[in-house]
């Protein structure tokens, strides 16, 4: 598996996790359950996406501005989770955050695997590919069992 299947697999599943939560009802525990789990993919992925993929990419010129861009996003994400932790779940204007945030994932997504993948794959050598997605699947999974 090269870095950009191993990514894709979290995109997946955060992709599973938004739509479920915009599906879910805010009455019991599933939407507090899987805002939690969605929140532990974000955090996990970003973490382990940046230290990674976009740190050795911000040694070529070409995908500099797009780490960055890419870690700007990451930033922004995570505010929206902190502003939905900060909320009761059945609070007015909680589903409204929630869709913003699914929708700014959903953007995110779009944009890595439809543009930043093919600049990322024009500098990265094939060995770099599979060693990166080795280092990504490692600390995606350390920080996964530290959420926990």
């Amino acid at each position: 598996m090269n870095i950009f299947e191993a990514l894709r697999v979290s995109h997946e599943t955060q992709r599973a996790l938004a739509a479920r939560l915009l599906a879910s009802e805010p009455q019991g525990t599933e939407r507090h359950a899987i805002f939690l789990e969605l929140k532990r993919e974000l955090r996990a992925h970003e973490t382990a996406e940046e230290r990674c993929f976009y740190i050795p990419l911000f040694e070529h010129d070409s995908t500099v501005n797009a780490s960055r861009h890419a870690i700007s996003e990451h930033h922004q994400m995570d505010e929206m989770v902190e502003d939905l932790e900060g909320q009761e779940l059945n609070a007015p204007g909680w589903m409204a955050g929630a869709r913003k945030l699914c929708e700014k994932v959903e953007h995110h997504l779009k944009e890595e695997e439809n543009k930043f993948f093919q600049e990322a794959g024009k500098v990265l050598t094939e060995a770099q590919k599979l060693s990166l997605a080795k280092d990504y699947e490692a600390e995606f999974l350390s920080l996964k069992m530290k959420e926990k």
